[in-house]
């Protein structure tokens, strides 16, 4: 049946923001009521008390109770998000999304980026693929020559299979894949086409099931399954970059002494340095929006010089810089070496801050930080206190984030909603390199080692004494001291036996987390200045401890440690232009298991200078992709493999501009159904002033749908709950305002049939029904060229058709500002 003739469309609007965020409490000004007016309020209150929440206090619920879900997620506040974006921002974010996704790779592994243009992205990210996937984890497809039996495999257009083998028929390869009901034969150079890995390197994940051959749609369910969740998670994503990029503060100017300062580095910066170097001057400089940079480099590669440039850069406008360590051991290097490099400018106050100190001294640094009268602060978790008060504090700067327990990285993430934020890391944390590696955080990688450093030689082997001992006379012949490691403090005792036993006349300290701070301060000062040959430790000193002559290192039950811990732990010998070494001692080969076994081989695997990156790399494979993503994602990506999963984020990354919902001017919307509710004279005459209370109804509805709740709240507060004519009234004005933040802008009703006109793409609609709770809504709801068409089983006369209608739009409202953001 041909539509009903409608309207011209509108212009197009604006690129809005749909957020689910109410604005502040506004209760509706007191009105005097007369006495009979009063009895029949308190009763009607009393009377809504009671009964069953109706339709439109339990969207208003849902709705509320979804707001405060992500506002207790959202690290901004609440003040900085509820703003409307702008056109032009929301542009702008948007093409920063598609540059970082582009870019975001590249600027991580050093690859080329000539050549690229705006016309050859599919090329562009053909490429930037295979060379991914020469080094990384998370490399697209796969090489068949490559593939061992048994190992699973992903065929986009199959699904999950086995490979059993290569074999040559007629002198051509083949690769054989077992599926759940057969064997399937491909050629080799098309296998290495349309083959992925089921899982990252070293992970043994099984998947549910084989696909079946015979049985292709259930491969394209599990496939659209995860493709969904994949749109949901970047939509998510989008959400946290844009509350970072609406953040503002003014640049800051760059310090008359920024080129002094920079030449008193006393050595030569590597290039990668010097990148890093002009990755954060931009950041504080020109960019208005606080920056949120990773500086991924090797222990020793120089990411010090970079936070005190950006400090440096910070303080010299006037503002505090905090340095956060997860040691005391690391915060008292930080401080030694910051005191050093800061010597010549005495205007600039540092103090080191940690929970060794006495009550006194630590409430006279407060105080000295709360008065401005300090501009570098430097210490552990204990600056995360809430007796902290800073007096303007612009510049957090978080040494080996990972090391810090969840409420200190939860409150870490806080500061990123106001300040400047520049994390330090060798093995940044699976989540950390996702963001990085998808674009959606700025980093910068330190890969280059300083010209001095040589590459630590390392060695795995099963535990000798013979071996430990050689090894230690070797270094202390030539004059150096040794790294004696182990995981737990009750085998310190035993060690220190065995070296006293087997070298009566070295000199041997220990140092320990149980043993007091002063303690461990007096070992480490007696080592530093080779009074000690040998200081037998925990994996406390993976934090701070840089010994020029230290050069061999020793680390006993090696299996205990994970691979993050064994890399930085070796890299703190050979630091000074020496070679170094590194003896990782496992108990009994029979007895490691997988991960152990894996960890130990990527450790000897990884033995070049600049390799913490491709660690982190491979200790997200080892450890899974459950360490990556939480519990529903990890699901999701079981459902294609990780290879696939990564493949499809990408492509959606891409494609992010595709899920932006454009809403309507409200008073563009048409609803074709004829009813006009005729309030009783009764209702009329309890009302104070119906008539400009039902052209505030009217004006609440045409601001947004938070105002038009808090007008139908507070009106039910002052009057109870409204007659069922009202009630219908109020139900159109949020049928329409829902469309018009949907993106409909006509809704008319043909038989057994609704049409709704939208401008609505079939990838938000996609999205929105899948996430819909209501089965029989979502089933009956059908995308057609420009329209979104509803099937019912009856023809309903206009008052149910107008229930059936509020009933559907809430469920998509509710569940579309949590995949779109636009």
């Amino acid at each position: 049946m041909a539509a009903p003739p409608a309207r011209a469309p509108p212009p197009p609007h604006p690129l809005l923001l749909l957020r689910l965020r109410p604005p502040p409490a506004r209760i509706l000004p007191p009105r005097r009521l007369r006495p009979r007016h009063l009895a029949l309020a308190a009763a009607a209150t009393a009377a809504a008390a009671s009964v069953a929440p109706d339709d439109i206090s339990q969207l208003n619920y849902r709705l509320r109770a979804i707001a405060r879900r992500r506002d207790a997620a959202a690290t901004a506040p609440a003040s900085s998000s509820s703003a409307p974006v702008d056109p032009a921002q929301a542009e702008a974010f948007l093409r920063t999304i598609r540059d970082q996704q582009r870019l975001g790779l590249r600027q991580l592994r050093g690859e080329e980026a000539e050549g690229e243009g705006e016309g050859d992205e599919e090329e562009g990210g053909e490429r930037a693929r295979k060379g991914v996937a020469a080094g990384s984890s998370l490399g697209h497809r796969v090489d068949p020559r490559e593939l061992e039996p048994g190992e699973y495999v992903v065929h986009k257009k199959v699904g999950v299979g086995r490979f059993a083998c290569i074999s040559a028929e007629d002198g051509v390869d083949y690769v054989f894949i077992q599926y759940a009901d057969a064997m399937a034969k491909l050629a080799v150079d098309q296998a290495a086409r349309m083959l992925y890995r089921y899982n990252l390197p070293h992970e043994k994940k099984k998947p549910r099931n084989l696909s079946k051959l015979n049985d292709p749609s259930t491969w394209e369910k599990r496939k659209l399954k995860g493709k969904l969740a994949i749109q949901k998670m970047v939509v998510n994503l989008m959400e946290l970059y844009l509350q970072r990029m609406r953040q503002s503060r003014p640049p800051y100017p760059k310090p008359l002494a920024m080129d002094e300062f920079a030449a008193e580095f006393p050595y030569e910066p590597t290039p990668d340095q010097c990148q890093a170097f002009i990755d954060v001057e931009k950041d504080l400089t020109e960019r208005e929006t606080p920056m949120d940079r990773l500086i991924c480099g090797d222990v020793g590669f120089g990411k010090t010089e970079v936070a005190m440039r950006a400090i440096f850069i910070v303080v010299s406008a006037g503002y505090q810089a905090m340095v956060l360590a997860p040691t005391i051991i690391l915060a008292k290097q930080h401080y030694d070496v910051m005191t050093e490099r800061f010597a010549t400018y005495r205007e600039i106050k540092l103090a080191i801050f940690s929970g060794a100190q006495s009550k006194e001294e630590k409430d006279e640094l407060i105080t000295k930080i709360k008065n401005g009268n300090l501009h570098i602060i430097v210490g552990t978790h204990a600056l995360l206190t809430e007796r902290m008060a800073y007096n303007n504090l612009g510049l957090l700067v978080v040494d080996e984030e990972q090391k810090f327990g969840v409420q200190q990285k939860e409150k870490i993430a806080s500061y990123k909603a106001s300040i400047d934020v520049l994390t330090l890391s060798a093995t940044p944390i699976p989540r950390t390199l996702y963001l990085a590696l998808t674009g959606f955080r700025d980093a910068s990688l330190m890969s280059t080692p300083p010209p001095e450093r040589v590459a630590v030689k390392t060695y795995v082997s099963a535990f000798s004494k013979e071996r430990a001992l050689s090894a230690i006379k070797f270094e202390l012949q030539r004059g150096g001291q040794v790294f004696y490691v182990v995981p737990r403090i009750k085998a310190i005792d035993d060690v220190l036996q065995f070296l006293k036993d087997s070298l009566p006349d070295v000199p041997i300290a220990v140092a320990h987390g149980k043993k007091m701070s002063k303690n461990i301060q007096f070992a480490m000062e007696k080592f530093a200045i080779g009074e000690v040959k040998i200081l037998v430790c925990t994996h406390i000193i993976e934090s701070g401890i840089d010994i020029a002559n230290a050069n061999t290192m020793i680390v006993q039950f090696a299996e205990l440690f994970g691979l993050a811990q064994l890399y930085q732990l070796r890299g703190r010998v050979g630091r000074s232009g020496r070679e170094g070494f590194a003896y990782l001692f496992y108990t009994d080969k029979s007895l490691l298991s997988r991960v152990a076994t894996d960890r130990l081989g990527a450790i000897e695997e990884h033995s070049e200078l600049g390799q913490g990156f491709h660690v982190a790399e491979k200790d997200m494979g080892i450890r899974g992709f459950g360490s990556l993503f939480g519990d529903q994602q990890s699901g999701d990506v079981a459902n294609v493999g990780i290879d696939l999963f990564f493949d499809m984020l990408f492509d959606s990354l891409s494609k992010v501009d595709q899920f932006c919902l454009v809403p309507v001017p409200y008073k563009d919307v048409e609803l074709d159904i004829s009813i006009s509710p005729h309030l009783s004279s009764e209702y009329i005459s309890y009302l104070e002033n119906p008539v400009e209370l039902l052209n505030e109804a009217a004006k609440a509805a045409e601001k947004d749908l938070w105002t038009l709740i808090q007008f139908t709240e507070d009106l039910r507060r002052r009057y109870g709950k409204e007659p069922r004519d009202m009630e219908l009234l109020l139900k159109k004005l949020y049928v329409r305002r829902m469309a018009a933040d949907l993106g409909i802008s006509r809704i008319y009703p043909s038989g057994k049939t609704i049409f709704m006109k939208t401008n609505m793409n079939k990838k938000v609609f996609r999205l929105m029904t899948e996430a819909m709770t209501s089965e029989t809504h979502r089933n009956s709801l059908l995308f057609v060229g420009k329209e979104i068409k509803a099937e019912l089983l009856v023809s309903l006369p206009d008052t149910l058709l107008l229930n059936w209608l509020f009933h559907c739009l809430a469920d998509c409202y509710a569940v579309v500002p949590a995949l779109v953001k636009y």
